[in-house]
């Protein structure tokens, strides 16, 4: 049956949205020509578009002939304000950005964790007000929020887990009635990792592979056939309380002490440094103390210092990198055997630091123990990713909406 003018004219505008968004600003020949339709359609629907205030003339084109240029129409980037937070144990991320994407505003500040819900709440909360009035922004259309723990997948909201803090589960209800205008979607830091690195990172060319998170704690993200896989609880990934051979006990289902997070997290690479005799710097640095650590042991196997006692610190290195591949591969090969992803990411900060040398090395582990073909890559984005992964999921939401097929 075919489709009803107004859904056909519905259709046809979301199709030219979606192309201005993805390919910037076009004329309407070029909307013709990629679009298949016909130009008094196209005509007609930049004619809707440009009475709904969602596109514009932004300039003309560059063809330099007789008579005028042709009008170049762009999707109003002001129409949409969006934020996204990064949430972690120490702290909190903000970024403002319009409609497109464009970043408008960013800041980070830290949170001690004796600073008490409510005052932790209230530093998160103005922290966003003065990023939005930076940004100069009148209001907030949706907002994105990357947080450790469990999302509950009926409800959508940050799960009580222990060990995080409380005014992690304080602040969204807290952006909440601060924004009431403003739509708020909490997803888990790695999930949107990995919708990042699938978009704008390292696994751009899969369609299904694992995001292995090592930032101060460790996750898995999983994407199947281009779809992120959250599982009946909204758990799956959570590679911590993985039960692995060279720990000194099990995890519990209260603490992940014992299980994967005891190899990978930050706090034990740094001891696995120490123990090689790697120094570590103050614990104090913004980043994952580990990704430090991890970054110079990198640098030293590749000759890239100046110390002088270089050869011998290089030795250190590059057994300490080697264990630490091993460690790894022991949560990677457990998800390979299990999922057969193709591929593997070292996410966060740590992978990041480690790059293609520790990359290789797990890799290479992982083929060792697994008949299963599986590439290693290290992260593109690093710990940047959660916040870019928080913008796109407002983004989305945001353009979904505004995009929406309508009767017009």
């Amino acid at each position: 049956m075919p489709a009803s003018p107004s859904t056909a004219r519905a259709i046809n505008d979301r199709l030219a949205l979606r192309l201005l968004q993805q390919q910037g600003s076009l004329t309407a020949g070029q909307l013709k020509q990629l679009t298949g339709l016909s130009r008094p359609t196209v005509a007609d629907l930049v004619e809707r578009l440009t009475d709904a205030g969602l596109i514009a003339v932004v300039g003309e084109a560059g063809e330099q002939r007789r008579g005028p240029n042709a009008k170049l129409y762009g999707i109003v980037a002001g129409r949409a304000h969006l934020a996204a937070l990064d949430v972690r144990t120490e702290g909190v991320s903000v970024i403002v950005s319009d409609l497109v994407g464009s970043v408008l505003a960013e800041a980070s500040a830290p949170i001690g964790g004796d600073a008490g819900t409510g005052p932790a709440v209230e530093q998160a909360v103005a922290l966003v007000e003065r990023v939005v009035k930076e940004a100069g922004a009148d209001r907030l259309h949706t907002v994105g929020i990357g947080a450790p723990g469990l999302i509950d997948p009926a409800s959508g909201e940050l799960r009580d887990s222990t060990g995080l803090p409380e005014w992690h589960r304080s602040l969204v209800a807290a952006l909440q009635e601060r924004l009431p205008e403003a739509r708020v979607i909490v997803e888990n830091e790695t999930n949107l990792a990995a919708l990042a690195e699938q978009r704008d990172g390292v696994a751009a060319d899969r369609d299904t592979f694992v995001l292995l998170w090592l930032g101060h704690g460790t996750g898995a993200a999983v994407v199947l056939d281009g779809a992120l896989r959250r599982g009946a609880s909204g758990g799956t990934g959570e590679i911590g309380f993985l039960p692995v051979p060279g720990t000194t006990g099990l995890p519990s289902a209260v603490d992940c002490e014992g299980g994967f997070h005891s190899l990978a997290g930050s706090a034990a690479i740094v001891e696995l440094a120490r123990s090689f005799g790697l120094p570590v710097e103050d614990p104090s640095a913004p980043e994952p103390l580990a990704a430090g650590v991890v970054g110079r042991a990198v640098a030293l196997v590749a000759g890239n210092t100046e110390a002088a006692d270089r050869d011998a610190q290089a030795a250190s290195a590059d057994r300490f990198l080697d264990t630490l591949a091993d460690h790894l591969a022991v949560g990677a090969a457990s998800v390979v055997a299990i999922l057969d992803p193709g591929c593997v990411v070292l996410g966060g900060e740590v992978g990041q630091a480690g790059g293609e040398a520790l990359a290789a090395r797990v890799e290479d582990r992982v083929r060792r123990m697994s008949p299963l073909a599986t590439v290693v890559r290290p992260s593109g984005l690093g710990g940047a990713a959660v916040l870019r992964g928080a913008l796109l999921t407002a983004r989305d939401a945001a353009q979904d909406e505004l995009f929406a097929p309508r009767d017009r």
